[in-house]
């Protein structure tokens, strides 16, 4: 690689308070994809404090990106090209830029051929027990395998060619997904607000429209009480067999447990609305509420209908968003006999688990897309296929 490489500056050098609304291009981490740079989530700061202070981390177009960073969804050592039209621009921390010479290397080659070893390179070269880390000096320590610049260019193309079409079954797929999530949506929303039988007398109430008369209309707080979680540090989690929810979901587990089985959890900030229905006894984390009273109500059907409620328009505006239970509590809501909240539950268990199983079916069909799609990449960067004469033929 070229002796022209540069990471981003660390320290008080660059901090998100230097941000503004427009100015100069901070390239950060997010914007590092695998075989693609995201020119979403944009950040940047003032021309003036660029030019007199971070000059040196500058990046113009055609330059290689190269992630010092990974998570479990984003591999260390990712690579890119930076686009067209993106000057004036900057790396930030754990960020890195090559400028290759290129009459030896593509940069899009380079960059394909890193990414398609980035995980095995990990392996090898990262340091971080939560998140691997590659310094700048080991990283332009990584090999690259060149043919001449003409195969280079016969790779690329195909790869550009190919890769669309995947991507172009995936992003179907995806809508797929999207369309089936909204109409798991509107089951819920409709069972729970409607009932089953589109025959029963219907009344109107502020704040809810139309719902069925036989219906009782309160408040959720005494239709499910929803209580903060308790603090759980790692230090004092032991073994055991209950199981500790977040707002993510179940992580972990612990020797004790506070709320009895069956349980219904939302996170409190971060993953807000999201609704888990808990089977065993469990430890509900300070990160989530819980419902500690179904005031008699069945479960199923508080979990089926606490999944209507628009979390997201209940959060508190702040830098992490979370929910005060207070803003949910009093919320207006239709409760239905027992005995119909019973058959609504049932109902839904019996149509969601459909919608899941062609949700699971999509996402099966987008992974096995992503593998196909990682598996050419690197079958045509390292030469285990010959792709000369096919993208000049197909094209013409």
């Amino acid at each position: 690689m070229s002796n022209e490489w540069c990471d981003g500056p660390f320290g008080s050098g660059l901090k998100s308070t230097h941000y503004v609304d427009a100015g100069v291009r901070v390239i950060r981490l997010q914007n590092i994809r695998a075989y693609g740079f995201d020119d979403s989530d944009a950040a940047f700061i003032e021309e003036a404090y660029y030019r007199t202070a971070l000059g040196d981390h500058d990046v113009v177009a055609g330059d290689l990106l190269l992630a010092g960073l990974g998570d479990e969804n984003n591999t260390v050592g990712r690579a890119c090209v930076a686009p067209v039209d993106i000057e004036p621009a900057l790396v930030k921390a754990d960020c890195f830029r090559f400028r290759l010479d290129s009459g030896v290397v593509l940069p899009h080659f380079a960059a394909l051929q890193l990414t398609a070893g980035a995980a095995f390179d990990a392996g090898i070269l990262s340091s971080g027990s939560t998140r691997s880390r590659i310094p700048l000096s080991v990283m332009a320590s990584r090999a690259l395998v060149l043919p001449t610049l003409e195969e280079q260019r016969a790779i690329a193309s195909f790869l550009d060619r190919e890769t669309a079409k995947i991507d172009a079954l995936a992003a179907e797929q995806e809508r797929l997904i999207a369309l089936l999530k909204l109409k798991r949506q509107a089951v819920i929303s409709h069972a729970v607000t409607k009932g089953l039988n589109p025959d029963v007398p219907m009344t109107g109430v502020i704040g809810l429209g139309m719902v069925p008369a036989h219906w009782t209309v309160t408040v959720i707080k005494r239709f499910s009480t929803l209580q903060r979680g308790h603090d759980l540090t790692d230090a004092e989690r032991t073994e055991g067999p209950y199981p500790v929810v977040t707002s993510s979901g179940i992580s972990g587990t612990h020797g004790d447990f506070v709320a009895r089985a069956p349980g219904v959890v939302t996170g409190r900030y971060g993953s807000t609305g999201r609704l888990f229905f808990i089977e065993n006894d469990y430890w509900p984390h300070n990160t989530a509420l819980y419902v500690n009273n179904f005031h008699s109500n069945e479960p199923r059907f508080v979990w089926y209908h606490l999944q209507s409620v628009d979390f997201s328009a209940h959060s508190a505006k702040a830098a992490v968003p979370g929910i005060d239970r207070n803003d949910i509590h009093v919320l207006a809501v239709g409760v239905p006999p027992i005995s119909e909240q019973r058959r609504i539950a049932e109902y839904l268990d019996s149509q969601t688990s459909r919608i899941d199983a062609l949700l699971s079916e999509q996402q099966d069909g987008i992974d096995l897309l992503l593998e196909r799609r990682a598996a050419l990449i690197t079958a045509a960067v390292t030469g285990q296929i010959d792709v000369r004469g096919l993208a000049p033929a197909e094209a013409a």
